[in-house]
């Protein structure tokens, strides 16, 4: 059987087989020479056998581990049937088909394997023929269509003897086929072709002297003539003239080379001009799908494209074979599956065709949630036991979906179900599998859901069934009790649980209800809303005394709610002034920089023409009437702000030293360090390594990663070894990497550092003035007293040797005159009237 196998595989790849010579026989003076070739020959194939041989190793080693490995499984089966493991190549087809569907062409050498192995058995032959069926089902290929009726004709001994059981059995089968793929514009011909070619077979085994039984056979083939003269297909031309052909052998009197429709009845005349209509209509649409010069994307547009053409035309079966043509290309595009679904519930609504569709869609896409929850819908519509849409949902559960909202469709979707049935068609008739069901989706979904409202809509719904369909009120509280475990701090759960009781009429274990939740905190004014609940259900429901209750303990809980409320409000203007204030001072903030980067020179010119400004610069401590100097805050705060980002950047980038000694400044490790920006996020460090691998020299890669998220920033800090290899880097800035322009700029750490120690320079030279003023004499601090500006506008406190007279210019330089005297009033006069 694995020399027949090998055969084949020898035939499907083109080789020549030649006889080689016996060694100990020689064939001609050369058999050294050819005995050394068989030698090596035979080595190098026992080379190729134990590679092989690791290589399946490894291929098993990758399924046993992840079984869902779609490629691993296609090596797999592909490396067995080069080998010949016969046995082992039928257990891989088998366990990949569990998991998914195969290609026709996956089908196709499956059946041609096991038809070179036995064909002659009638077990065999029906084994061979499920192959077939199971790969039909799978996906539309009108070639795995042709192959089947083919092996049918071939090794079915009824239908190769044309017996009337077999006749039959074809003819099952061909229709088959042509409801399937027959309207397949550009392929489908091939399968109405094979059909009339099987009836003009039975036609000639049929007795010349049976003239009925040869005019009902003629009558046959002239129908498929006329049923597909009415389909829109290629070479419609040429196959009316094959049918003009046969109809002159009949007896009939036709122009056959003519394209003329004369002496043809006139319903098949009609037929095949609309159907030619319909052909030309389709001829552009069937070119865009067929292209191979344009994408798969494209290709995908295309057929969505041709489907809204078919939809339009409003025929389902044509529609039906499209989508089935679009999947067979695409098997993994969702929305085409949630879009082919969709219709055919619009369409047909119920059949084995809907749920069959179904079976295929989720076996195809399983990880998308919709089409699980609208399979089962489908079931519950065409009547399906219980086993099997148990079977079907716990299938589901085995899915891994993107989002748990699906999970959650998913179990409303079952529970949706058994309520119905156990309600109206009485099939479920034990409750606990409706129990089960809301169990197990509350221990799934709690963790994911909790504190939201879909967990407390789910769990009334359990509650509101244990009451009314499982007549259980204790199973019922059960279900709201320990929903306020996980999600006690939701209004709505306590909201919902006094509802049931209300409803049920126990209004003593709804007042029970209140008293437990009145005095929790819940968000936003729930804590005010359950506190006039229960006001409003003890006016409804209540006694007098109940409501003065209610009242005495309400009451003192508004009161704190209001006053916390309050607070709050207060609390959040602070916080708004705050803000501004803070806007206030940062607007600020250019021009006290501006004024600490002037000369000292400047600034005493300055502070001479403006006085509100140089009054505004005096020392607090020592005046204890003013405030500390704001330009020297507020130069502290952007050092420190500095300071801060310098750290959290050497904390991403950088090895920092330790200081050996405060006040010195800080040393780095490694100065040949480059900075990448706008890196994508899914870049790695093999990423970035193999991006500056025509540079070379990288040492380190550091990539910084959000502490809140653990995702990349989309930096990334790269050491090299000598600054050749870091210039080299830096030329490749705007360079792509995974689809990102990255911008690359050689890291200095020290920037910062001498803004910081320059800001550092001029506040010592200040301090180191202010503590010379302060061990001089009175000259020295008359000195520093004119030199620092006094804060605010108000000087009715400040002694008067700080006030300097109106015109005071002493700060200015001096004259070759002298000094200049302060003028007087009359001086200013004259100074300010105009000329």
């Amino acid at each position: 059987m694995e020399e027949t196998l090998t055969t084949i595989l020898e035939e499907e790849e083109e080789q020549e087989i030649t006889d080689q010579p016996m060694p100990d026989v020689p064939q001609n003076p050369n058999s050294l020479a050819s005995d050394s070739q068989s030698e090596s020959e035979s080595d190098s194939d026992s080379e190729d056998e134990s590679q092989q041989k690791v290589e399946l190793q490894t291929l098993e080693t990758e399924l046993s581990s992840n079984p869902s490995n779609y490629d691993s499984h296609v090596q797999y089966i592909r490396l067995l049937r080069k080998m010949g493991e016969i046995e082992k190549l039928r257990q891989a087809r088998e366990a990949m088909s569990l998991l998914f569907p195969l290609t026709p062409s996956m089908w196709q050498d499956w059946a041609k394997d096991e038809a070179s192995l036995a064909t002659t058995q009638p077990e065999a032959v029906a084994a061979i023929e499920k192959l077939y069926e199971r790969g039909v089902f799978d996906y539309l290929s009108v070639s795995l269509w042709y192959d089947y009726l083919t092996f049918v004709q071939e090794y079915d001994p009824m239908v190769r003897d044309c017996l009337p059981a077999g006749i039959s059995k074809a003819r099952n089968l061909f229709e088959r086929a042509l409801t399937a793929a027959g309207l397949h514009v550009t392929e489908g011909i091939k399968l109405w072709e094979a059909y009339r070619t099987f009836e003009q077979a039975i036609l000639l085994t049929i007795d010349e002297s049976d003239i009925q039984a040869k005019e009902k056979q003629n009558q046959r083939i002239r129908t498929l003539f006329h049923r597909q003269l009415s389909v829109p297909l290629v070479n419609m031309k040429s196959t009316l003239q094959a049918y003009k052909a046969w109809e002159v052998e009949q007896g009939k009197v036709l122009d056959v080379e003519s394209s003329d429709l004369d002496g043809i009845s006139s319903h098949v005349v009609t037929a095949y001009q609309k159907a030619l209509e319909g052909y030309n209509a389709r001829v552009h649409l069937e070119e865009q799908i067929s292209r191979q010069d344009i994408s798969d994307s494209e290709r995908l547009q295309q057929f969505v494209i041709y489907l809204k053409f078919e939809e339009s035309s409003g025929d389902p079966a044509r529609v039906q074979v499209l989508y089935e043509r679009a999947i067979a290309d695409f098997p993994i595009a969702s929305d085409l599956w949630l879009d082919y679904t969709r219709y055919l519930d619009k369409t047909l609504k119920v059949g084995n065709v809907v749920r069959e569709v179904y079976s295929r869609a989720t076996k195809n896409c399983p990880w998308v949630g919709e089409l699980w929850v609208r399979y089962l819908l489908c079931l519950e519509r065409g009547r399906a036991s219980e086993e099997e849409l148990a079977a079907v949902f716990e299938k589901s559960l085995q899915c891994t979906f993107s989002t748990i909202d699906e999970y959650y469709d998913l179990f409303l979707t079952r529970a949706d179900g058994l309520r119905r049935r156990f309600s109206f068609t009485g099939e479920v008739g034990n409750y606990s599998i409706i129990r089960e069901t809301f169990q197990n989706a509350s221990d799934y979904l709690s963790q994911h859901l909790k504190n939201t409202e879909g967990l407390v809509r789910l769990h009334g719904y359990w509650a509101r069934l244990e009451l009314n369909l499982g007549k259980d009120l204790n199973a019922a509280r059960g279900v709201w009790e320990s929903l306020l475990k996980i999600c006690g701090s939701m209004l709505e759960a306590w909201k919902g649980y006094i509802a049931m009781e209300i409803e049920a009429g126990h209004t003593n274990e709804a007042r029970s209800i209140y008293k437990r939740c009145y005095s929790k905190r819940f968000v936003g004014t729930g804590s005010e809303d359950i506190c006039h609940s229960w006001l409003r259900f003890e006016r409804e429901y209540g006694t007098l005394e109940d409501f003065d209750h209610a009242v005495q303990k309400v009451t003192p809980r508004l009161e704190e709610l209001q006053l916390f409320r309050l607070q709050q409000e207060l609390k959040s203007t602070d916080e708004r002034e705050n803000s501004s204030k803070k806007k206030a001072r940062e607007k600020r903030r250019p021009g006290s920089d501006l004024t600490q980067e002037q000369s000292p020179a400047k600034r005493q010119k300055d502070a001479a023409q403006n006085p509100k400004k140089a009054y505004g610069k005096d020392k607090a401590h020592e005046l204890h009437l003013v405030e500390t100097n704001e330009v020297e805050e507020m130069n502290a705060k952007i050092d420190n702000e500095n300071s801060r980002n310098e750290q959290m950047k050497d904390n991403y980038g950088k090895q920092q030293m330790k200081d050996s000694t405060p006040g010195k400044t800080k040393v780095y490790k490694d100065q040949c360090t480059a900075f990448v920006s706008n890196i994508n996020l899914k870049a790695n460090s093999e990423d970035i390594r193999k991006f500056f691998s025509d540079v070379g020299g990288v040492t380190a890669i550091r990539i910084p990663q959000d502490k809140f998220t653990g995702k990349s920033r989309g930096l990334a800090y790269v050491d090299f070894s000598d600054d050749a290899h870091l210039a080299a880097a830096v030329e490749k800035n705007k360079q792509m990497l995974l689809g990102k322009r990255v911008s690359i700029a050689r890291s200095n750490p020290n920037r910062n550092k001498k803004d910081n120690s320059h800001s550092d320079g001029q506040r010592e030279h200040v301090h180191g003035a202010d503590h010379s003023s302060t061990a001089g004499g009175s000259a020295t601090q008359k000195h520093r007293v004119d030199n620092v500006p006094i804060k605010g506008k108000n000087t009715f406190a400040v002694p008067r040797a700080v006030v300097k007279p109106l015109g005071w210019t002493a700060n200015e330089p001096k004259t070759e005159e002298g000094d200049e005297k302060p003028k007087s009033n009359d001086e200013f006069r004259k100074m300010f009237i105009k000329k």
